[in-house]
C-alpha cells in the first residue's frame, strides 16, 4: 500500500482516515478512535485526535498493517473548541474537504461474532483438500499389474484395481485445484505474481495426473475390447506415456509447488516458519532426484527417490493437518481478512 501525504498539517488536532472497504465498529478500539463510521460510498472513515506528527505516523502505521488500501488523510476542525472526551453519543468531527452520507455503527454491534471467521474457513477447506490429496497413496499398489505387465492386453484382468486407481487420482486432482484456489485469495496478499504462479503451477499439476489417468484407463480400454496380441505395442506406449506424466507432473511439480507457496507462507508467517522451511529444503531435494530420473541415473521408485520425497510429503501433511486444526496465524493479512469481511446487519445500523 502506497503512502497517502498528510499535506503541511504537522500540528495536533483531529484527523480523518478514509480506508477503502468496511471495518466493524470493534476496529475503532484497535484505532484508538472514538468515531469509526461507515460511508455509504463502501468506504470507512476514522476520525481521531493526535497529540503530535509521531502519533499521526503511528496511526498511520496501523492502517498499514490491517491491509486495507489507504485512500486519504484529512485534518480536519471540530465541531466544539473542545471536543468532548467518551462522547454518548459521539458527533464527529465535520471534514473540511468533502461531505459524505455515512452510517454509524451503533456499539452492541462490536459484541456479535461469526461462529467462523472467513480466514478459519479458508484455512480449514485448503487443510482438507490438502490432506485429500494424500488418497493418492494407494495408487502405487493399485496401478501395478496394468504398468508392470507388458502383455496386460492380452490377460484375464481383473481391470477393477485400475478403475479404482483412476478414480481415487481424479480426485486428488481436483483437490490439487482447489488447495491454489482456497490459498490465492489469501497468499496473494503477500505477492499477488508468485501466487498466481502456485495457482498455474498446481493447475499444471493436476492436468498431468488426469492425463496419465487417461493413458491407464485407455489401457483398459483395449483389453475390455478384447484388442489382442497386435495392440500390445500401443499398450505398452500408454504404459510409458504414464510414466512420463507421474514424473514431470506427480513428482517434478510438488517441487515448484514447494518453493512457490513455501516462499509466501514463510514470508508472510501465516502459519509457523517450519512447515514452509520444510517444503524449501525438500524442494531441492526432489528437483535433484527427478532430474537424475529423467536422464536415466535415477529409478522413480529407488530409496534416493523415496527419501528425496520424504520432505515435500511431510510438508504438505503437516500443512493440511496445522491448517484444519489450528488455522492461519494472527498476521496483518489475516486482520485485514477479517476487517473486510465484517459488514454490520441492517438492524445494526441506524441513520
Amino acid at each position: 500500500m502506497s503512502d497517502v501525504p498528510v499535506g503541511h498539517h504537522h500540528d495536533s488536532g483531529w484527523y480523518e482516515i478514509r480506508l477503502e472497504g468496511h471495518l466493524d465498529s470493534r476496529w475503532a478500539a484497535w484505532f484508538d478512535a472514538p468515531s469509526l463510521t461507515n460511508a455509504s460510498d463502501g468506504t470507512t472513515v476514522i476520525q481521531s485526535q493526535v497529540a503530535d506528527q509521531a502519533a499521526l505516523h503511528g496511526l498511520l502505521q496501523k492502517v498499514r498493517d490491517i491491509g486495507l488500501p489507504l485512500l486519504s488523510v484529512t485534518q480536519v476542525e471540530p465541531t466544539s473548541p473542545t471536543p468532548p472526551q467518551n462522547p454518548k453519543p459521539h458527533t464527529p468531527p465535520a471534514s473540511t474537504k468533502e461531505n459524505h452520507a455515512m452510517t454509524s455503527i451503533r456499539p452492541e454491534a462490536a459484541t456479535k461474532r461469526v461462529p467462523m471467521d472467513s480466514p478459519r474457513k479458508t484455512a480449514l477447506a485448503a487443510g482438507v483438500l490438502y490432506l485429500i490429496t494424500f488418497s493418492s497413496i494407494p495408487t502405487l499398489a493399485l496401478y501395478g499389474p496394468v504398468r508392470t505387465d507388458p502383455n496386460y492386453i492380452t490377460g484375464p484382468g481383473p481391470d477393477t484395481a485400475t478403475l479404482w486407481g483412476g478414480a481415487l487420482e481424479m480426485v486428488v486432482a481436483l483437490a490439487c485445484i482447489g488447495t491454489a484456489v482456497a490459498l490465492y485469495p489469501v497468499v496473494k496478499r503477500q505477492n499477488e505474481a508468485v501466487a498466481l504462479g502456485f495457482v498455474g503451477a498446481r493447475v499444471l499439476e493436476a492436468a498431468a495426473i488426469v492425463t496419465g489417468v487417461v493413458c491407464l484407463l485407455s489401457v483398459v480400454t483395449l483389453r475390455q475390447a478384447g484388442a489382442g496380441a497386435d495392440a500390445l505395442p500401443t499398450g505398452q506406449a500408454l504404459a510409458a506415456m504414464y510414466g512420463w506424466t507421474f514424473l514431470l507432473g506427480q513428482t517434478l511439480m510438488p517441487a515448484v509447488n514447494a518453493l512457490l507457496l513455501g516462499s509466501l507462507l514463510y514470508r508472510s508467517r501465516l502459519v509457523p516458519r517450519v512447515f514452509p522451511l520444510l517444503g524449501l529444503i525438500g524442494a531441492p531435494l526432489l528437483l535433484a532426484s527427478t532430474t537424475a530420473t529423467y536422464f536415466g541415473i535415477n529409478d522413480t521408485l529407488s530409496v534416493w527417490s523415496v527419501l528425496a520425497t520424504a520432505p515435500i510429503a511431510l510438508w504438505e501433511f503437516s500443512l493440511g493437518v496445522w491448517l484444519v486444526t489450528k488455522g492461519f496465524s494472527p498476521s496483518p493479512i489475516t486482520k485485514g481478512m477479517t476487517a473486510a469481511v465484517s459488514a454490520p446487519t441492517p438492524r445494526d445500523i441506524r441513520a
